[in-house]
């Protein structure tokens, strides 16, 4: 008799050939996709988007379903390091002095359009559901961004200057502060579900305030901590082949840590570049990170095919009007909350004219807050034929965010690609 453990390697076994064809010939289509669709002038990882989408389970209909759900488990490991990589050179891009050459406008900018889409989208999906644990939830989204998309376009286009330097602060810590505003408005709509459950007593919302006050601190130290270690690491290492070996082991172990303690990768990750590009000559930190991006080209090939593969065209048609609430609301905050808040900053014009058109990129992250919600708010609430407030709450957040991140993921980069092209920030050569 054939033990558990033998049984599951006969079938890793067995799937492994299967896995290595299909990443081999999805990596060489999406490639040359990639380089028809930016004759279009739409950015490459567009069409390595479509042909994800296209073999995975939107078009599973016609016989077109190569990325089944046993297949997709086994390469989740892919997006993690690949969000580990953006997350790192976000942060190694976000030397103080940079930060000291934009003033004090990109906080304004970052807490401005963070808490405008907050507060815009809350107030119109309550105008639409008259529902304020729902309203809350929706809001509490908005903020979080997906930085591998804007990443994506300045790497693609080799693009630079102010701008690009607002981008990557924008997108690397709005998400830390996403996660806060997150736990303040989850903690919330709990305490007003949990006010009208039977029997249950409110945990206090302080309390509640525990898990993301500790997730960010947790995620900032261990970032910090591992740093450090790469900080130290460099010095000693002489040629680029070996600094790679490093760097991608220190981003491997982060990610891994994140991942093993619940805590925010692409902050973790972002702590990490950020600790090494304030510590170390500036000389040295390119070193570090020339080798890094020869491998980012490949790394957001794999990124975005499985990021197609993931987007559920059939959602789309479930928008209805909340969708289009949270989509207008999101994207007005976004826009117009980063453009009040460079006014407030006295940054220069093209970056408030355009920085808010470079962060609405929306994915990963908004989803795991919605499965977060989704299980966390199941059972809670007065009972309606059956079905707890809570957990009509956590199966439209679900749907309408999975629904939602499609389309932001679609038009995030290409607005994206539009601004840095406007600000005169893009390489000819690339275009």
């Amino acid at each position: 008799m054939s033990s558990p453990v033998l049984e599951h390697a006969a079938e890793t076994a067995a799937t492994l050939p299967h896995l290595f064809t299909l990443v081999g010939a999805m990596l060489i289509v999406c490639f040359y996709v990639g380089k028809l669709i930016k004759k279009t002038t739409l950015p490459s990882l567009i069409g390595y988007m479509l042909v994800g989408a296209l073999f995975g389970p939107s078009f599973k209909q016609f016989g077109m379903e190569l990325f089944t759900e046993p297949v997709l488990n086994s390469l989740s490991f892919v997006t993690q390091v690949a969000l580990g990589f953006v997350a790192f050179s976000i942060g190694s891009e976000l030397s103080m002095k940079s930060l000291k050459r934009l003033g004090s406008g990109i906080v304004w900018i970052i807490f401005v359009e963070s808490f405008s889409a907050f507060f815009l989208v809350t107030g119109l999906v309550y105008a639409v559901t008259k529902d304020l644990p729902m309203a809350l939830i929706f809001g509490s989204m908005a903020p979080a961004s997906a930085p591998a998309g804007t990443v994506a376009i300045i790497q693609e286009y080799k693009a630079s200057g102010s701008l690009t330097q607002a981008l990557y602060a924008v997108v690397g810590f709005d998400d830390g502060l996403a996660i806060i505003i997150f736990g303040f408005a989850a903690a919330i709509s709990k305490s007003l579900l949990l006010a009208e459950t039977p029997g249950h007593v409110s945990e206090g919302f302080f309390h509640m305030l525990k898990a993301p006050t500790v997730e960010v601190l947790l995620s900032i130290g261990v970032g910090v901590v591992l740093g450090f270690v790469l900080s130290q690491l460099v010095r000693f290492i002489k040629n680029s082949r070996d600094m790679l070996i490093v760097v991608f082991g220190i981003v491997t172990l982060g990610t891994g840590l994140s991942m093993m303690w619940h805590l925010s990768l692409i902050l973790t990750n972002m702590v990490i570049g950020f600790f090494l590009i304030n510590t170390r000559r500036e000389a040295l930190v390119h070193k570090v990170a020339a080798p890094l991006l020869e491998i980012m080209p490949l790394t957001f090939v794999l990124f975005f095919c499985l990021a197609g593969v993931h987007l559920q065209l059939a959602a789309l048609p479930s928008l209805g009007i909340i969708g289009i609430v949270y989509i207008l609301g999101r994207s007005g905050g976004l826009i117009g909350g980063a453009r009040l808040g460079a006014t407030f900053g006295h940054v220069e014009n093209k970056i408030k004219k355009y920085v808010g058109l470079g962060i609405l990129s929306q994915a990963g992250v908004a989803i795991g807050l919605a499965l977060i919600v989704s299980a966390e708010f199941a059972g809670l609430g007065a009972v309606t034929d059956g079905v707890s407030h809570g957990s009509v709450i956590g199966t439209k957040v679900i749907t309408t965010i999975t629904a939602t991140c499609i389309v932001f993921e679609i038009i995030g980069p290409i607005l994206a690609k539009y601004a840095l092209g406007k600000a005169g920030e893009l390489n000819k050569a690339t275009r």
